[in-house]
């Protein structure tokens, strides 16, 4: 089956946007003038490429550039329901990454000093055929959509396949779930001018992925990664700049093992507008080098980026809700679609 790029990615994160972008505005004009002109701190998405070739790896998530406060806890649960789909082949290969994913990570970081922070995420990664497929169908039967080859394959239906000089590299045909790969986290405020007129912190932080979970089902990649990156931000008012720029090193591990590369870079860049203290807009990039080589398909070989759109609301006691809907900027190296949600809480 050959790769058909789709327009239906294009008209489904247009709807979603719309969507969420009309609830944050009905939340917006429910909140009583006094509030209005308040200004919030605005946060960076804590998302990835949930990819099933690209999430197993221990890419930043967190591109905050904050510390936790000495004595403090930070929790955070995120959720991330995404489809895949995509179907590639040169003269040599093969692929077919076809399914659903949903990941739940529990994250947390400890601090140890003014300057000093600890943490740990533990993802549970849920992989099957979903059922995403039935809704795109009739969103694109009804709007006259194309389907972008989707009606030629089983609805509802996991398979990630790729095949290479006729030989079955990776094959991956049935549900599983269980715990992925644990990361253990640090950081170290290099700059923290958070009481000036225009906020900006800059901060070292890092991650060791230890091989925790499955990787014959793509629950992890079966070996140790080591993460180093430096996040930065400043927010003039009610708006905000924020960006992070990293290394990954990468032992073989057990997926795509010949064609994996030792070493990544990763990046990040978002901004924020927070119109009142309670709600912040937000439009977040993340992106890496590629991850393996010697392939012709975009799958394996190309550069990845995602864009995160939504916003944050602050709910009573100070929890924060993170709302985004993922696009694959850079086409098949991402899922056509991801859904994001995040509550998170200082104590």
């Amino acid at each position: 089956m050959k790769y058909a790029p789709t327009d239906r990615r294009k008209s489904m994160a247009c709807w979603l946007k719309t969507k969420w972008l009309l609830c944050f505005c009905a939340l917006l004009l429910g909140n009583p003038p006094a509030a209005r002109g308040a200004t919030g701190e605005i946060i960076p998405f804590m998302v990835g490429n949930q990819s099933p070739l690209v999430q197993i790896y221990g890419l930043p998530h967190d591109t905050g550039a904050d510390i936790v406060a000495p004595g403090g806890v930070q929790v955070a649960l995120l959720q991330d329901l995404s489809s895949n789909y995509a179907v590639g082949s040169s003269g040599r290969e093969e692929i077919t990454l076809d399914g659903e994913m949903y990941r739940v990570t529990v994250a947390a970081r400890y601090g140890l000093s003014p300057r000093w922070e600890v943490g740990l995420e533990l993802p549970y990664i849920v992989q099957g055929g979903g059922f995403l497929d039935g809704f795109i169908f009739g969103w694109h039967n009804t709007f006259g959509l194309p389907q972008g080859g989707r009606t030629t394959a089983p609805r509802n239906h996991l398979d990630y396949r790729y095949r290479k000089d006729g030989t079955t590299l990776l094959a991956v045909d049935h549900g599983t779930t269980g715990v992925g790969d644990l990361a253990l986290t640090g950081g170290y405020q290099l700059v923290d001018e958070s009481d000036s007129d225009s906020p900006a912190r800059l901060a070292l932080k890092g991650k060791i992925k230890l091989p925790t979970g499955d990787s014959s089902s793509l629950g992890g990649s079966g070996g140790a990664d080591g993460l180093v990156q430096l996040c930065g931000s400043r927010q003039w008012g009610s708006f905000a700049l924020y960006g992070s720029v990293g290394a990954l090193v990468m032992s073989k591990g057990d997926v795509l093992g010949d064609q994996h590369n030792p070493l990544a870079g990763t990046g990040s860049l978002g901004v924020g507008w927070a119109p009142v203290s309670t709600i912040s807009f937000k439009l977040q990039l993340n992106g890496t080098t590629p991850l393996y080589r010697d392939s012709a398909l975009a799958e394996i070989s190309s550069p990845t980026l995602i864009l995160t759109t939504g916003g944050t609301v602050r709910l009573p006691d100070d929890y924060l809700l993170d709302i985004g809907v993922v696009e694959d900027v850079a086409v098949s190296t991402a899922p056509d679609v991801s859904f994001h949600l995040g509550v998170s809480r200082r104590f």
